[in-house]
């Protein structure tokens, strides 16, 4: 009866105290979340509960198995004994990796709230992410050694492996340079606020916006939904175009290819009147102005301002869509042409010496060249 009863008793009042333990946990931070409403610290941190019940389990259960009197545990109570000290070992780290994470948004949260500056909020974003992924990294690490640490054989290894550490790391550093070169150009973006998420740049010709940063690698999402995948060393070796730098606010630029003849100041008039009743344009400024001529036509630049990047876009494509629409509706000769009528020929002093024909006046004196001598000669009869 004692050998059934005892196990009943360990496995089982562990596991309560466990639960018991995690719903009490639970109840203080919702009563902690209710008195202090404006952090959501207290919130978040009930994520935690399930790494920490795994955690109390394992730990109550590693204290008491060794009271279990069943031969099939007294047999394997070394394998039972390391089993349980590798999961207190990776739920310890899923807890810690889970805080950590609780206080970084939980920061985040709070001084997004806070700020109204959007540039500054996204560099700590940024930063924050990049802080986050370090953690990970270095928590993982610990608990994988401290796992392998747990066999004895590895640590016979590990002795060995000290002796030749300084020669492992050389060849390590030497066959991992650009992986490193890349982790540190990692921290530079994160605290040289080079470059931040959210971000709108312009890498290799391709117009994005910058959707994750890793301690390796960054990703552009372009306007048509791509990603563009790149070493987060090209943003400290290469030059790019950063758009949000120093505010997110834009101005663009519509350009029209038209006749000489188009009304000028009437289009200005249109293009204030299209802007009114744009919404993506921020009221800031606007002009229009003849920027260039050629023989054929005039290039008429407007220029138009955004309050970001997406923005301008869609105020360019607006104005540029209406002002063609205004002019094929409303002034459609001064759209661009080409040129069919014959051309005026030049005074008959011009003409005479160009075709080499005498000058030859009317009768009537009027200065024009007889019918004879207005074609020039060929040479052809």
């Amino acid at each position: 009866m004692e050998n059934v009863l005892r196990p009943l008793l360990v496995v089982g009042g562990s596991l309560v105290l466990t639960l018991v333990l995690g719903w009490l946990v639970d109840v203080l931070l919702r009563r902690a979340d209710a008195r202090h409403s404006e952090t959501p610290l207290w919130g978040l941190l009930r994520r935690c509960r399930p790494p920490l019940q795994v955690v109390l389990g394992t730990a109550l259960l590693g204290a008491t198995y060794t009271q279990i009197r069943v031969d099939a545990v007294r047999d394997h109570r070394a394998v039972i004994g390391q089993t349980l000290t590798l999961v207190l070992i990776a739920a310890s780290a899923w807890l810690v990796l889970r805080v950590a994470a609780t206080i970084v948004e939980s920061s985040y949260a709070r001084y997004a709230a806070a700020s109204r500056d959007a540039a500054r909020v996204r560099r700590v974003r940024t930063q924050v992410t990049l802080i986050q992924r370090v953690v990970t990294a270095v928590v993982a690490t610990v608990a994988i050694a401290a796992m392998l640490l747990t066999f004895p054989e590895m640590r016979t290894v590990g002795t060995s492996m000290l002796a030749s550490a300084g020669v492992v790391g050389i060849v390590a550093g030497v066959a991992a340079q650009s992986t490193l070169g890349n982790l540190f150009a990692g921290f530079q973006i994160a605290f040289g606020d080079m470059v931040r998420l959210g971000d709108t740049v312009v890498v290799n010709g391709e117009w994005g916006t910058v959707d994750e940063i890793t301690l390796t690698f960054l990703t552009v999402r372009t306007w048509d939904e791509r990603r563009i995948t790149m070493p987060v060393s090209y943003f400290t070796s290469q030059p790019f175009e950063n758009w949000s730098r120093g505010g997110a606010q834009m101005s663009g630029t519509v350009y029209f290819q038209l006749d000489h003849s188009a009304p000028v100041a009437e289009m200005r008039d249109a293009l204030r009147d299209i802007l009114g009743e744009c919404a993506a344009w921020d009221g800031r400024n606007w002009s229009l102005a003849v920027t260039d001529t050629t023989p054929t036509t005039m290039e008429v630049r407007a220029v138009v301002t955004a309050k970001d990047a997406d923005d301008i876009w869609t105020v360019r494509c607006a104005v540029r869509e209406q002002l063609i629409v205004w002019l094929r509706a409303h002034h459609p000769y001064a759209l661009p042409r080409v040129t069919t009528a014959p051309a005026s020929l030049p005074p008959q002093e011009h003409w005479a010496a160009l075709t080499g024909a005498d000058a030859v006046r009317s009768p009537v004196g009027n200065g024009k060249v007889p019918d004879r001598d207005r074609n020039p000669r060929t040479g052809r009869g």
